[in-house]
């Protein structure tokens, strides 16, 4: 038998298939091949009977860890994104599936040995070892333990005294992490309200795939629960995936209190240990259901029966670094291949997620009530400029101070969302405007107090902060608009007895941190949550009344033509936090153009009236998803290379139009952001009709794979999240 094998190695000279010759052995195999002169990991992805190549070497199965859907999945990417097969294959696996030395991670565990009775092993042990009879105890009540936890508790000389008598006996065992362990969460009996059976009922009894447009608190998460428990009583499998690392604790909890030990969790924030255990565990069955960010909508399970992606609107579910893809369309496409159905959650759904419900390609279920006692809260919009000209210079409202005050006096909880985070977005010299900037890339550096340092949050480069103008010499030095560091020292100023907590990428670095924030607030434990986009979406606290959005308006003046969809998104979503329980809500914006039709809209929740407005400057001036946006980023580390190497790309593509016929739009121009982490970037923006760009797409593929910088690297990204 002769065995087409990809090779692990990431190279566009190796990406194709290599014959070895190999047992009839299934497609997805793991093997271990001569490479050259080394020995590499291969995956079987075809079988044939000849070869046209002499001498073929043999190709030794190691395991069958992928499966033909899979592989179906995998040629799907490669045609739509195109990407290599190996970046495709190494995201159906753990990390250290990609080693050939056996990955299961064991630990000694010592037993009690069956040879002995408890008298007669105590009798060996003798009276005056106290401390060994004490060990002894535990391993038979337990049925044992690991040597190195033993160790810990009764010390070594108890622990090695067992084992030179041979009461206790030894094995090599697999210790399974459970990631998030501490988690204590208890089921709730729910019964759901008739707009809730009947999303269920369409959802279980039809196909293809659903958008479920529910208001925050709607109960879009017990529908998610109950389609599961459906399929589970089925004998089918889900995936359920999350926009945020921070929501994964919140939804696992609910999952694990449902549904027990079926759940498994796939997220990045897992070491490499836990993410091999829990994607076993889908993948010999003993979990079937699959939670985590983005990530996990390749998770190994067989009989898939339904995908959600709750908060679908969100711009974490497109990847953005190598292998780039589209999680959606991933998921429609995984949905196809098994003949699973695939729900897409959201209270601000994406604008052409919507517009294919709309035309009917998409079945539409709309929840417009919540389920709590309270309607959606009440938002008052406070015009900032009417604030600064009365002489308030506080990133606060007056109104926002009183309601900060009132509940705390209450011992209700807030939010306060501001979307920048570090102490102050810049600094500059108020005599000649100079502002530092980081050396490696294009962009002003923010300014941490806490860390007392300016902080690029590009490539994380850091400098002292500027007390001396090095253009000027001035020590008249400003800091610019504040971030949430800032705001967390203001409300500290202001309420000295409060306890704030700050949620943002700072103070989310380490391992679960997240959890350990939103349990801590979930607790009561902090009066307010200070943070930045990850505490705007999904999270549930009963306690909070008050939210309060800060600078509301900032991204509109973003150039990009999602801005008005994504501040409308962001305040929908960041209000959807206050009065989810029993306590009615409140929400406070504050803006500096609150005439602006996104807070019109966004004041009544009103989306479909804001979809409308959005959806014809769609059509009019020809964006997403009336015209497909391209984008061809090309980077390098010389200037003139990447200048060559662009401009060598743009006249063949603008060549295409010879073919194709003039695109509605085509541009060749230095990136906004010229130079990023020591590359200098250039960019070639064009809008395509959709009904041909798949194919102009192709062509654009081979010619940046002809074109590429010498000292760097040229990609296509369709329907960028931002033209930075």
């Amino acid at each position: 038998m002769i065995l087409e094998v990809i090779v692990d190695i990431s190279s566009a000279e190796v990406d194709r298939t290599f014959d070895y010759l190999g047992d009839d052995i299934p497609l997805g195999s793991r093997v271990s091949v001569e490479f050259g002169r080394k020995r590499l990991l291969g995956f079987v992805v075809g079988k044939k009977e000849t070869s046209t190549f002499p001498n073929l070497k043999k190709a030794t199965l190691i395991d069958s860890p992928i499966d033909e859907k899979q592989l179906k999945l995998m040629d799907y990417m490669r045609s739509k994104y195109n990407l290599r097969h190996i970046d495709v294959l190494r995201l159906f696996l753990p990390t250290k599936l990609r080693e050939e030395k056996n990955p299961e991670y064991t630990r000694i565990y010592l037993s009690p040995n069956s040879k002995y009775s408890c008298d007669e092993a105590k009798a060996l042990i003798g009276t005056r070892a106290k401390k060994q009879i004490e060990l002894f105890d535990f391993l038979t009540e337990k049925g044992g333990g690991f040597l190195s936890q033993m160790v810990n508790l009764y010390g070594v000389s108890a622990v090695n005294g067992l084992r030179e008598k041979g009461v206790v006996t030894e094995s090599d065992v697999h210790e399974r992490r459970v990631p998030l362990g501490s988690l204590d969460r208890k089921d709730k009996v729910v019964t759901l309200t008739d707009a809730q059976q009947s999303a269920v009922d369409q959802i279980v009894s039809g196909q293809g795939v659903y958008l479920l447009h529910g208001v925050t608190g709607s109960g879009k998460t017990e529908i998610y629960l109950h389609v599961i428990e459906h399929f589970l009583s089925k004998g089918k499998t889900s995936i359920m995936l999350v926009p945020e690392i921070s929501l994964t604790p919140q939804m696992l909890g609910i999952f694990r209190a449902r549904f027990g030990d079926k759940v498994a969790i796939l997220h990045s924030g897992l070491n490499a240990s836990e993410r091999y255990d829990e994607w076993k565990r889908l993948r010999t069955g003993q979990a079937q259901i699959a939670i985590g960010a983005r990530s996990a909508i390749f998770a190994p399970l067989e009989n898939l029966g339904a995908i959600f992606i709750d908060e679908e609107h969100d711009t974490s579910y497109l990847s953005e670094s190598n292998p780039r893809y589209d999680t959606r369309e991933v998921a429609e496409e995984r949905a196809r291949i098994a003949g699973a159905v695939l729900v897409l959650g959201s209270a601000t759904p994406d604008i052409c997620t919507y517009q294919k419900a709309a035309d009917g390609k998409y079945n539409l279920i709309t929840l417009p009530d919540r389920i709590s006692a309270h309607k959606l809260p009440d938002m008052e919009i406070i015009d900032m400029t009417y604030e600064f000209r009365s002489g308030n210079r506080s990133p606060f409202s007056h109104e926002l101070i009183d309601a900060i005050g009132q509940a705390i006096e209450r011992k209700e909880q807030v939010i306060l969302f501001l979307n920048r985070r570090g102490f102050a977005s810049f600094m500059r010299c108020r005599d000649c405007g100079y502002i530092p900037k980081c050396d490696l890339c294009d962009v002003s550096m923010t300014y941490h107090k806490h860390e007392n340092s300016l902080k690029c949050h590009y490539c994380g480069t850091t400098k002292a902060p500027m007390t001396v103008c090095p253009e000027c010499g001035s020590h008249n030095v400003k800091e610019g608009r504040v971030g949430t560091e800032k705001i967390v020292e203001e409300l500290q100023s202001i309420f000295p007895d409060v306890k704030c907590l700050r949620m943002d990428n700072d103070t989310t670095s380490g391992k679960d941190a997240y959890f350990k924030i939103l349990d801590k607030f979930s607790k009561g434990e902090a009066d307010i949550l200070v943070g930045t986009q990850m505490i705007a979406k999904g999270h549930d606290f009963p306690n909070v009344t008050l939210v309060g959005i800060i600078e509301a308006d900032a991204a509109l003046f973003m150039s990009d033509y999602r801005a008005s969809e994504r501040t409308f998104q962001l305040v929908t979503q960041v209000a959807g936090r206050a009065g989810r329980a029993e306590k009615k809500g409140r929400v406070i914006l504050q803006a500096f153009w609150p005439s602006h039709y996104v807070f019109k809209f966004a004041k009544t929740y009103d989306y479909t009236g804001f979809f409308g407005v959005e959806n014809n400057r769609r059509l009019v001036t020809g964006f997403p998803p009336y015209k497909d946006l391209v984008r061809v980023m090309i980077t390098s580390s010389e200037v003139e290379d990447g200048r060559n190497s662009a401009k060598a790309i743009y006249l063949a593509v603008r060549e295409l139009q010879r073919t194709y016929g003039k695109f509605p739009f085509l541009n060749l121009t230095a990136s906004p952001l010229k130079k990023l982490s020591g590359q200098f970037r250039y960019q070639i923006v064009m809008r395509l009709e959709t009904v041909n760009s798949q194919m102009i797409l192709n062509d654009t593929y081979k010619i940046v794979g002809e074109n590429r910088p010498k000292k760097g690297t040229a990609f296509v990204e369709i329907n960028p999240q931002n033209l930075y």
